[in-house]
């Protein structure tokens, strides 16, 4: 057991040390929280390691005087107990005695959390909690909160938020201005590489990133499931990471891995969907069992973990972008599958029972590939009766109509502006 002047000494040197990091960049989702923050339920904010939920915690709870905050990162919490959050909330009581919202951050590391949170509900207290891992979102937490919590994802920078930390703050008529749309161009290429990871994008070190992938690796999937293959989920990860955007079947992974089971390639894909670093998407499909059949399309959540976790395809563009458009979608709460007919179209959206409309993702429309990326969007549309259909590029901006159906060619830079 932790001694109760060891968690005074945590809470007080914490509560000393929250400050917003240099260069901090509001994020989009904090209005979002913000509004949040009077209802009742438990709010949960989900996403990967190092996206940046601690900060926007900071941003949340800095300038209130009815909080209180504890950190779970902190090396000194390692064997905290559940037996122990009410001699952890005594301390809290004494050091922040008009707290009446909760900030856990990382809170998952202790397991058991949830009875805790759901006692503080019951008292009236609002609770804000983070985690690496999608598994905070478990059967049990489920069970325990049914209909009292509201889960949010926070994501590495989106392409606003990128172009907010370098200072850029793009006027509505800067896509119609020849030198700002350059200047937004130009900034999208490099997002493309660098990707939002908020302290990488600080010091530009590779190492941070290979740290920081390691740390996903072994603590969310590895440690965290007892997986004893790591050479195996290492090699997957290389597979997957060198794949982005293009399909692949559990069975392929299973042989090139040299596994027996298919299901335990499963297993491990879920783990990755877990811990934020890949997603898969599936093909569309009424039938369940065929969907569940269909080969996938796989994603990286971060273009950073490219020279990391797989062979670089820097030049590969329209895969870059692709995966960018896909996080974009996911990062709006889009619901996403994609089309596999006689052509493919890369993204459908969702919602309730129809598919609402259809992303067609190309670096640039040319000779060799127009045909194929103009007629997979337009059978996506034919299918699901769409008027118009999106087809987004690097810096091709038109309208075409074929028949009575509009196709939107559009920059992917100004549509992720359009958010």
């Amino acid at each position: 057991m932790i001694p109760t002047e060891t968690l005074r000494d945590i809470v007080i040197q914490q509560k000393a040390a929250a400050s917003l990091p240099e260069g901090n960049v509001r994020r989009d989702l904090l209005d979002k929280m913000l509004k949040l923050l009077p209802d009742p339920r438990v709010l949960i904010l989900t996403g990967l390691r190092r996206s940046g939920k601690s900060t926007l915690l900071r941003q949340a709870f800095l300038g209130r005087k009815d909080y209180c905050y504890v950190s779970f990162e902190d090396e000194r919490f390692a064997g905290f107990k559940s037996s122990e959050f009410e001699q952890l909330n005594g301390v809290l009581l004494e050091e922040y005695p008009d707290a009446r919202t909760y900030f856990f951050d990382e809170i998952q590391n202790v397991e058991g959390f949830e009875s805790f949170v759901r006692r503080l509900q019951d008292q009236g207290k609002k609770i804000v909690v983070t985690g690496s891992n999608a598994s905070l979102l478990s059967s049990e937490f489920g069970t325990r909160l049914t209909g009292r919590y509201k889960a949010l994802e926070v994501w590495p920078f989106s392409f606003v938020e990128y172009l907010r930390w370098k200072g850029i703050v793009p006027g509505k008529d800067w896509p119609h201005l020849s030198e700002k749309k350059a200047l937004l161009a130009r900034s999208f290429r490099d997002y493309l590489l660098e990707g939002g990871l908020p302290e990488y994008l600080r010091n530009r070190d590779a190492d941070y990133v290979r740290t920081l992938y390691e740390n996903i690796l072994y603590r969310d999937i590895i440690t965290r499931y007892a997986i004893r293959r790591q050479r195996v989920i290492k090699e997957m990860v290389n597979l997957l990471a060198s794949s982005v955007s293009s399909r692949f079947t559990y069975n392929a992974l299973k042989n090139g891995l040299g596994l027996a089971n298919a299901l335990t390639v499963k297993e491990y894909v879920s783990y990755l969907q877990n811990a934020y670093l890949f997603f898969e998407l599936p093909a569309f499909d009424f039938s369940l069992r065929r969907q569940l059949r269909s080969p996938k399309k796989v994603y990286l959540v971060d273009p950073a973990f490219h020279r990391i976790a797989g062979q670089r395809f820097s030049d590969d563009r329209g895969r870059l972008l692709e995966n960018a458009v896909f996080i974009e979608l996911r990062r709006r709460g889009s619901e996403l599958s994609y089309h596999a007919g006689k052509r493919e179209c890369d993204f459908l959206v969702k919602e309730g029972s129809r598919v609402t409309y259809a992303v067609q993702v190309c670096s640039s429309l040319e000779r060799d590939n127009e045909q194929r990326e103009v007629e997979g969007l337009l059978e996506a549309m034919e299918r699901f009766r769409l008027r118009s259909g999106l087809l987004l590029t690097l810096d091709q901006d038109e309208t075409r109509s074929v028949g009575k159906r509009k196709i939107q060619i559009m920059p992917a830079w100004k549509w992720m502006l359009s958010a």
